[in-house]
């Protein structure tokens, strides 16, 4: 059996991030190892619904790091190696296989699996989910050969798939139960605006549908609704969410309530198991809960944070909620949580594209969203969640610029 001082289980945005951390904190060759069932190199995982499915991007173009960079520092690549079992007294990996993997210390980087339909004739072909290289891979294949699309949910994968289908070519509808697009995110000015959009480019919005079926015949699918209503399509595209993957975990001393749960330091209650990434369930000392977050850059950052708490150089992950896509010709990031606000200011105009909101819980910003605005306010959006300065909401709505309200200069954080 091989065993290694560290082992990463997970090829994702943790193990290639994770991996850049060791080698700067000068780990040694042969102490870390990355066990993945893919049979491909970390890569990052948001081209995946933008430049990969436009044709912008391949897939050597979205790997971390090349190749060259594991075998240049000793960091033994698994891949094609799916995890059975993890015995966690004894420090081992199982394969499917039979084979085994010993370590000392271990990050759990499983990520997240998609949330797959649950109704009559989810498991015909034509049916797409958007989760890991190969499935973009057959969507982008996809593209070539159907010109009906309808991607079923209107969150953040929804939208990306949706925009990049209308793009190339594709008659594509979206449909969804909520009232609006992405109604647990965005305002109702938001959802509007984007919903404008999306009809501008061709794409039919269907709110408060509920999807019961998927009929086949001839090779097309109808796609049948509550209320009755069909939409034939060649291929569907289903982003209606993901769940942490923890069934290796369910049997073992960890908790895997939504997630693993571990502490600040994104150590679990097993001494020397962390776990980093969508599947880490962590105290959020910012805004005083435990969340999981599922999000590119948060996936970076606790892949670091972990790393180097297993190196013994000790870092409370401490740090913003952040996530940014591409809609069309759009760009647009989003800072903090929402939940709870109270007060909600809006600055720049829909008019021209160029926007920023503003959520407010008891004067202090709990969130923004910034689309097209001065870099000034992608400064302090993050610095006033982080550091919770009072702001006037009217002051906030009409300052030419934030400089004049920021009270936080020279402060720790």
């Amino acid at each position: 059996m091989k065993s290694f001082p560290i082992v990463i289980l997970g090829g994702g945005v943790v193990a290639g991030y994770a991996a850049k951390e060791f080698v700067a904190l000068g780990g040694k060759k042969g102490d870390l190892a990355i066990v993945t069932a893919e049979n491909v190199l970390p890569y990052e995982r948001p081209p995946l619904s933008k430049g990969f499915l436009t044709g912008k991007e391949e897939a050597g173009d979205i790997q971390i790091s090349g190749a060259a960079f594991y075998r240049k520092h000793g960091i033994a690549m698994y891949r094609s190696f799916p995890v059975g079992k993890v015995d966690l007294h004894r420090h081992r990996l199982r394969s499917s296989s039979g084979e085994l993997i010993g370590f000392e210390k271990l990050l759990i980087a499983t990520g997240s699996t998609v949330r797959r339909l649950q109704m009559p004739g989810a498991d015909q072909p034509g049916i797409f989910y958007l989760r890991q290289l190969r499935d973009a891979q057959r969507i982008y294949a996809q593209i070539k050969r159907g010109k009906r699309a309808v991607v079923i949910g209107s969150g953040f994968i929804g939208m990306e798939v949706a925009s990049v289908l209308a793009s190339r070519g594709v008659q594509t509808t979206m449909v969804f139960p909520e009232d609006r697009v992405w109604e647990h995110q965005f305002t109702p000015l938001v959802s509007t605006f984007f919903e404008t959009q999306f009809s501008k480019h061709g794409i039919t919005v269907m709110n408060n549908e509920k999807v019961v079926a998927l009929t086949h015949k001839n090779r097309q699918c109808q796609v049948v609704l509550a209320s009755g209503n069909e939409v034939p399509t060649d291929f569907v595209v289903a982003g209606i969410g993901v769940i942490p993957a923890v069934e290796l975990f369910h049997r073992t001393p960890l908790d895997t309530h939504d997630g693993i749960q571990v502490n600040e330091f994104l150590e679990t209650t097993m001494p020397g198991i962390w776990a980093a990434g969508d599947v880490a369930n962590y105290p959020d000392r910012i805004f005083r809960r435990r969340r999981r977050v599922e999000h590119w850059d948060n996936a970076v950052e606790q892949g670091r944070v972990a790393m180097r708490n297993m190196m013994d150089k000790l870092q409370p992950f401490i740090h913003v909620p952040y996530f940014f896509s591409d809609v069309f010709d759009l760009s647009y990031e989003f800072w903090g949580d929402a939940s709870g606000h109270d007060k909600v200011v809006y600055r720049g105009t829909m008019d021209h594209k160029q926007l920023s909101v503003w959520w407010l819980k008891k004067r202090t910003l709990c969130a923004a969203l910034i689309m097209n605005r001065p870099e000034e306010e992608r400064r302090y959006a993050p610095r006033w969640i982080l550091r919770r300065p009072q702001l006037d909401p009217k002051a906030l709505q009409h300052a030419r610029t934030l400089k004049s309200l920021d009270t936080t200069f020279g402060r720790q954080e």
